[in-house]
């Protein structure tokens, strides 16, 4: 299997080792409580299984399935180091509503959602996606909108973390900055734009229900799907 090219690797700048001698990501260290307030209240007290696509280290999977314990969380990566790396640090958390990792390249046009070691086929409660967007191949964004139209019930939530220009206008300085460095290191990198990304969820049949802002003027943006 060809390795996706948006990968990135345990060795990108600023990622320290921690304990039993696994990454620790800074911007994990960062972002993952705020994005946590801002999914519990449309999670807390949910049952149901949610797919985290583009998990990486693992960490955010470990962070979330201990914080919401009703929920079953399934972590996906499309590269084997991540896969290999979440469980790890999974097998060292052990948590029951902690499913094994496994190789999700979202552009596959079938997700094999239901067979063995994968989430259920129909009704996900939510799905999750951190840091992937803007260090991807612009049709990765419409394969995950795709893929939540097809896999999550009615109602229920994709839940996008990362920057995102607004209006075609970047939020801050920074993510400008931002947004050149990447597309110097690939063109098909860069920061996205909230309208064009709500456009490819319309196609899919989802909604954009709510903008939240976050720290380091990064977004979620929640994607509800439509009956």
């Amino acid at each position: 299997m060809k390795q996706p090219e948006f990968i990135i690797d345990a060795s990108e700048s600023g990622t320290r080792r921690g304990s039993g001698g696994l990454p620790d990501s800074p911007s994990f260290r960062r972002n993952h409580r705020p994005i946590l307030e801002a999914i519990s209240p449309r999670l807390a007290g949910r049952d149901g299984d949610v797919a985290e696509i583009g998990s990486g280290y693992g960490q955010h999977a470990v962070a979330f399935a201990g914080a919401l314990p009703r929920l079953t969380w399934w972590p996906s990566d499309p590269s084997s180091a991540h896969v290999a790396m979440a469980a790890a640090r999974r097998e060292a958390a052990s948590l029951a509503n902690l499913m094994p990792p496994f190789l999700l390249d979202v552009r596959d046009d079938d997700w094999r959602f239901g067979e063995a070691g994968r989430p259920p086929a129909d009704g996900l409660a939510a799905m999750l996606c951190v840091n992937v967007l803007h260090i991807a191949p612009w049709p990765v964004t419409g394969a995950l909108m795709r893929g939540a139209g097809r896999h999550l019930g009615d109602g229920d939530c994709l839940f996008v973390y990362g920057p995102f220009k607004r209006g075609g206008i970047h939020t801050a300085g920074s993510n400008e900055s931002f947004d050149r460095s990447l597309r110097d290191r690939n063109p098909e990198w860069g920061v996205r734009d909230v309208g064009d990304v709500a456009a490819e969820a319309t196609a899919a049949g989802l909604a954009l229900a709510d903008t939240v802002a976050m720290p380091a003027n990064n977004l979620v943006l929640v994607f509800r799907r439509l009956p």
